[in-house]
């Protein structure tokens, strides 16, 4: 049986958000290999199917554009973390891990977007990630510092542990894209990140920092 067309979308919001995230994919698209400031403001709407004036009623501007790739991005590893965050401890490594696989492959170009463009390319895309991953990092402390046996930390204490856990599984991330999906070297990335988190989590319930 045929599966029937998408609806149109009827009412002009809902054009204009259907715009918009064409514009969003169409960007990922376009900067898939090579960096975002290459990517030209007539390239992507042309790419869209409007004209180069239509563009600014979504954006402002290439940078905006590329902030809210960033943002979007970074929204995908806020889901993946967001069970890690609410019970964290060993036992939940491995479904997290499982998890931040499946949204890795569903989304690969926004995630190689994130990995090539946090340390270079645009300068404000760089810095949106950067603020991105300390509100992610800060978030994780919050919800670290609700753990019984971590209740007497300090908040740098606390932000210090997200810290590694965050860079741990951004780490994966990194490592998943270098690998063919469905290769065995995926298990083994899982695997390596998995013990990662292990050990620091169970690291976090043996130290006193007071006592350091």
């Amino acid at each position: 049986m045929p599966v029937a067309p998408a609806p149109e979308p009827t009412s002009r919001a809902e054009r204009k958000e259907r715009t918009r995230q064409a514009i969003l994919d169409a960007a990922l698209e376009l900067s898939a290999d090579r960096s975002f400031a290459s990517v030209s403001l007539r390239e992507v709407a042309r790419a869209v199917g409007i004209v180069p004036t239509a563009f600014y009623r979504h954006f402002a501007s290439m940078e905006e554009l590329g902030v809210a790739l960033a943002g979007d991005t970074m929204r995908l590893l806020r889901w993946v973390l967001r069970d890690a965050r609410r019970n964290p401890g060993p036992s939940n490594a491995q479904a997290s891990l499982t998890a931040l696989l499946r949204q890795v492959r569903d989304h690969e170009l926004a995630f190689r977007f994130l990995a090539r463009e946090r340390h270079g390319g645009h300068p404000e895309v760089a810095r949106a990630f950067t603020v991105e991953l300390r509100l992610l990092t800060r978030e994780l402390a919050i919800d670290l510092a609700r753990i019984p046996q971590l209740t007497a930390w300090e908040a740098d204490d606390l932000e210090m542990a997200a810290d590694l856990l965050v860079t741990a599984m951004f780490e994966v991330v990194l490592d998943l894209l270098a690998i063919e999906p469905g290769r065995p070297a995926e298990a083994e990335v899982l695997d390596r990140g998995e013990k990662q988190m292990r050990l620091i989590m169970l690291g976090m319930a043996a130290w006193n920092p007071l006592h350091d």
